[in-house]
């Protein structure tokens, strides 16, 4: 499998010169199979918007997009009125809600809300694209590829959900937004454990965490903590701080680095194979 950040920022999007290596926009991950044209979307933070520019101008053509969502604060989901294939009458969309079967009303309304007249001039019913809403329980087969879910300490217990993708014989977990308010959760470790490839928040150094404990995210240690659990072969740490510059998370990385060698940071635009 390949992984693509098309952004790796998170609370909200920068912009400036001190930020042009790490990038600026909110959380959106695209993965993709080396051996079917077939992708898949995480999060539709506002670097969705060039995603679905590529997926245009390259013509990929796909019968349904699927976007899974680990939960639905706005810098998660801010980019999605500006996705060009949701313009298309003849794609189809899934937003699917993992993990959350039964915990959801209304799925739809979360999305039709932010794009009512008063925030958005483009309404959800005449965006152009067939929708499909759908919740899902913690474990899931999906176009060959099993996904496992566990709720995340995000605010509040289950307030985010972590992702485990196991497919072509590879194994990845996704953990943003997730905090370890009462030392690192085992449900996280286990959600990772012997993946090849763990992403995990990692906002916060550890004096700012102090700072901001209980804002429902992790310090970068929390991430080596979990990895080094979890007996991962790899980790990225991603959700960078709004005011953390190039130099500051090249710096983080560099920490980070000393205690899991086999380490990074995300970038926008940044591509992985697993």
């Amino acid at each position: 499998m390949k992984i693509k950040f098309y952004g790796v920022r998170g609370s909200l999007p920068v912009c400036g010169r001190e930020f042009e290596r790490y990038g600026g926009n909110t959380t959106c991950i695209k993965i993709s199979r080396e051996n079917a044209h077939r992708i898949a979307i995480i999060d539709a933070g506002t670097g969705i918007r060039n995603l679905g520019k590529e997926i245009v101008n390259n013509s990929i053509s796909q019968s349904v997009i699927n976007i899974l969502f680990s939960h639905f604060h706005w810098d998660h989901i801010q980019g999605f009125p500006f996705f060009s294939p949701a313009y298309n009458k003849n794609q189809r969309i899934g937003i699917l809600a993992m993990g959350r079967q039964g915990k959801i009303n209304n799925l739809k309304e979360i999305f039709s809300t932010q794009m009512q007249k008063e925030y958005f001039p483009i309404g959800l019913e005449t965006m152009g694209a067939q929708f499909e809403f759908i919740t899902y329980g913690d474990k899931e087969q999906l176009y060959g590829a099993t996904i496992i879910t566990a709720p995340q300490h995000h605010l509040y217990e289950g307030g985010s959900y972590g992702f485990r993708i196991e497919d072509e014989s590879v194994t990845f977990a996704v953990c943003t937004d997730v905090e370890h308010i009462n030392g690192i959760d085992p449900n996280v470790v286990s959600l990772a454990n012997g993946a090849d490839l763990l992403i995990h928040d990692g906002q916060y150094t550890e004096d700012e965490y102090k700072k901001f404990k209980g804002w429902g995210h992790s310090s970068y240690l929390h991430a080596v903590d979990v990895a080094m659990k979890a007996n991962v072969k790899k980790l990225i740490i991603t959700h960078h701080d709004p005011d953390h510059n190039d130099d500051i998370l090249d710096s983080m990385e560099y920490e980070c680095q000393k205690l899991f060698p086999n380490s990074i940071f995300a970038k926008e635009g940044m591509e992985v194979l697993v």
